[in-house]
């Protein structure tokens, strides 16, 4: 349980926040960049509570700028694109993508003023077909990630974009330390419906154990050995801080971002990449697919029938922004308390001018971040780590230590008895 003055810590993002201050010192995706086209080459994008336009100049260099032009606030979305910036469409204020004000048609040539104007401006760069901004002191910038599933070029990537989350993003993210909630609201769910597709999960539940790791935290699971399906019975996946899931199945990996359009609002990107058999290189397009596929039904109700509905359904029914001094958490809720533990620490070390957890500066670490998207867990050995598949990510000798916790199932509605006990 949090206060609520910790609660409003961790959920309020806007400027000047802390929360919204440690946010800002990670890359984060804003556009798809492949959504910048000659046609249309600016984009209206709100993030933690600003609001922006992004662009693609007629060489292909991109930028972002505040939406409202300084001089006296007009948008600058229906400005005109020229000398790699945009013109404000009702004055004619000029402005590059650094923020520099260029040019002030009516005012004296002599004017210092638009040496003085710096334009809210942010450093952009295109990775896996999405466009990251970083929107940290400039002193600060950290290198973008490159996350495995963004620069492998053994197979194909596709890029899904979610509706619009309208709650707050802590609970998307929290969700993802939650290892419990995949038998009701997935499988029994599916079950209850006659649908395919939650049988994994459907298993006896045994075990749920959490570790601290590199770059955010591993929860793990454990089921009973039931003949259903393999012989492996459990597995784990990392939460990267501070607002990605990263996931395997088989040989699809994807990582989910959740991205702060404000306070009440969540932007959901997911970046899937499917791995062929043999490692060989893919020629890989500049824009990849895009998917959108509504988690909501036309009467307003959410789609049950899908892990993503089911999800939707049970983040924004928590309310905009959940009282987590009303609640009442238990056993199964510590990987939710360690992701809020973390959070409010690395919000202690951001204030204390320090870098926060899984920044990355050195080039040659960042050549390609290969991430742990599964780890298997057998009977025999929680430490080994296997992969699911014949390809091994990452070993994972060194992940777990002895901060690892692990919590048993009791008997119940999710945990049948073993025969014989």
């Amino acid at each position: 349980m949090l206060t609520r003055e910790e609660n409003d810590l961790l959920t309020r993002v806007g400027p000047g926040t802390p929360m919204g201050d440690l946010l800002r010192r990670y890359w984060q995706p804003v556009c798809v960049a492949g959504e910048l086209t000659a046609d249309h080459p600016v984009k209206r994008v709100q993030v933690l509570g600003e609001e922006l336009v992004a662009f693609r100049d007629s060489t292909g260099r991109y930028g972002l700028l505040g939406e409202h032009c300084s001089h006296r606030g007009t948008s600058l979305y229906y400005g005109f694109l020229e000398d790699g910036g945009l013109r404000c469409p009702y004055h004619g204020w000029l402005y590059d993508a650094s923020g520099r004000c260029i040019e002030q048609p009516f005012e004296p040539a002599q004017s210092m003023m638009k040496h003085t104007i710096r334009h809210p401006a942010y450093p952009v760069e295109t990775l896996g077909g999405l466009l990251f901004a970083y929107m940290g002191p400039p002193e600060t910038k950290p290198l973008l990630p490159r996350w495995d599933v963004l620069v492998w070029e053994d197979g194909q990537r596709t890029i899904r974009l979610q509706e619009t989350l309208e709650c707050n993003w802590l609970q998307a993210q929290e969700n993802s330390a939650d290892v419990t909630h995949t038998y009701f609201l997935h499988a029994h769910t599916l079950k209850l419906r006659g649908l395919k597709g939650g049988d994994y999960f459907y298993r006896p539940f045994e075990q749920y154990g959490f570790q601290p790791f590199e770059f955010g935290l591993i929860k793990t699971w454990r089921y009973a050995a039931d003949g259903r399906l393999s012989a492996e019975v459990g597995g784990g996946n990392p939460l990267i801080f501070p607002n990605i899931l990263r996931q395997q199945s088989g040989a699809w990996h994807n990582m989910h971002w959740r991205v702060p359009i404000d306070d009440t609002r969540t932007n959901i990107i997911v970046v899937n990449f499917r791995r062929n058999v043999d490692g060989h290189r893919e020629e890989q397009p500049e824009f990849p697919p895009v998917e959108f596929t509504p988690e909501t039904l036309p009467n307003g109700e959410y789609a049950m029938d899908s892990f993503f509905g089911q999800d939707k359904m049970a983040w924004e029914t928590q309310g905009r922004i959940v009282d987590r001094s009303a609640e009442h958490i238990g056993a199964s809720d510590h990987g939710i308390a360690l992701v809020r533990r973390m959070l409010l620490e690395q919000i202690k070390v951001v204030q204390q001018g320090g870098d926060p957890m899984g920044t990355i500066r050195d080039p040659e670490r960042n050549r390609i971040v290969e991430l742990p998207g599964w780890f298997v867990m057998d009977s025999q050995d929680i430490l080994e780590g296997r992969s699911a598949t014949g390809r091994e990510l990452v070993s994972s000798d060194g992940v777990f230590d002895d901060r690892y916790v692990a919590y048993d199932v009791p008997v119940g509605a999710a945990r049948v008895p073993r025969a014989g006990s």
